[in-house]
């Protein structure tokens, strides 16, 4: 069996009878092309199955019309959410995305951003949980843009997108205040990094501070986005005296809100629990879980938006955007007011 050869730009020039510059000129929407000439081009490439690569594409435009994203963990349907938004406007303004999974890692973090600037891609969009030496050192040594999507700079360096997390969590530790919950436990992720330390932890504290309590250390508790350790973590939550829980992931609030049920906890009259991330996970439980809801899709699309701009060489309104968030009452909280 005879393999078929790919066609080349040289196959569509012979065919029209053009040079390789008025192929390329077509190829990427170049205007100084007439009308008749691109038409027998544009046919050509059909005919041929012509497919131009993204190296090939960047020759002549010095780039290479990719972009990659530094994703902490693809099974996380937060992350997921956020990376549709990214991909659907990466497709509008014609960029294929190359995506890499660091499993929250650093050190993996920055071997994937060397692999990426080693692929030529024109930008970045980084996703992740902490932006420590190692990955800051390795972003400011890159020559291409990097935007952050749910993800925070302590140094205000970057250009990002998110939610006041701060607002976001005062506004719910105030709500249960007013429940009248004298214990509210908050569950998060390492203190190392600054999105729980100085941003989730902030807006609880001045909740606390604002009904003038100080935190109890006792109610504070830290996990990772992993179901197994966190009903391992949930007896010691429940024992604190805890009467109300805020969870930073989803996956974290199902695991405590399984271990409650198999311990036959009534939701929301012996416990209130509330989400943050308001996938479909808080949608499938039973019962349904109340979240902070974040505009995943969005902050992924305007993202994406940026980091076009940036491509192009063009100014931002903004370097931090905060997108409005939500919270959405359903059955594991009484009525939020």
């Amino acid at each position: 069996m005879v393999k078929k050869q790919n066609a080349t730009i040289y196959d569509v020039a012979n065919r029209v009878g053009v040079s390789l510059a008025t192929v390329s000129r077509v190829v990427n929407g170049n205007k100084n092309v007439r009308d008749s000439t691109k038409e027998k081009v544009l046919k050509a490439i059909d005919e041929l199955g012509y497919q131009p690569n993204a190296v090939a594409r960047g020759l002549a435009s010095k780039k290479s019309t990719t972009i990659g994203i530094v994703m902490p963990d693809v099974t996380n349907l937060y992350y997921a959410e956020l990376t549709r938004g990214i991909n659907d406007v990466a497709n509008m303004y014609h960029y294929d995305v190359l995506l890499t999974n660091t499993d929250d890692d650093p050190v993996r973090d920055v071997l994937a951003i060397n692999s990426l600037e080693s692929k030529q891609v024109d930008g970045i969009i980084f996703m992740g949980n902490e932006l420590d030496q190692g990955v800051m050192k390795t972003i400011d040594a890159l020559n291409i843009p990097v935007v952050l999507a749910g993800c925070v700079d302590a140094q205000k360096k970057l250009p990002s997108v998110n939610i006041d997390y701060i607002d976001a969590f005062y506004e719910i530790t105030a709500s249960l205040l007013r429940h009248g919950h004298e214990n509210v436990a908050l569950v998060m992720g390492s203190l190392d990094e600054a999105i729980n330390r100085d941003y989730r932890l902030a807006g609880y504290t001045k909740a606390l501070n604002e009904v003038g309590r100080q935190v109890d250390e006792k109610l504070l508790f830290t996990t990772g986005r992993d179901y197994q350790k966190t009903l391992e973590l949930a007896p010691k939550v429940v024992a604190s005296g805890a009467t109300a829980m805020i969870v930073y992931d989803d996956v974290v609030a199902v695991a405590l809100l399984n271990y409650l049920h198999d311990h036959h906890f009534d939701l929301p009259g012996q416990m209130e629990l509330v989400t943050s991330n308001d996938t479909n996970y808080s949608i499938i439980s039973r019962p349904q879980l109340t979240s902070i809801a974040q505009p995943k899709y969005d902050i992924g699309a305007v993202a994406m938006r940026m980091l076009t701009k940036l491509m192009n060489n063009e100014d931002l309104k903004e370097q931090a955007v905060k997108l409005p968030h939500t919270i959405v009452q359903r059955q594991t909280t009484h009525e939020l007011n």
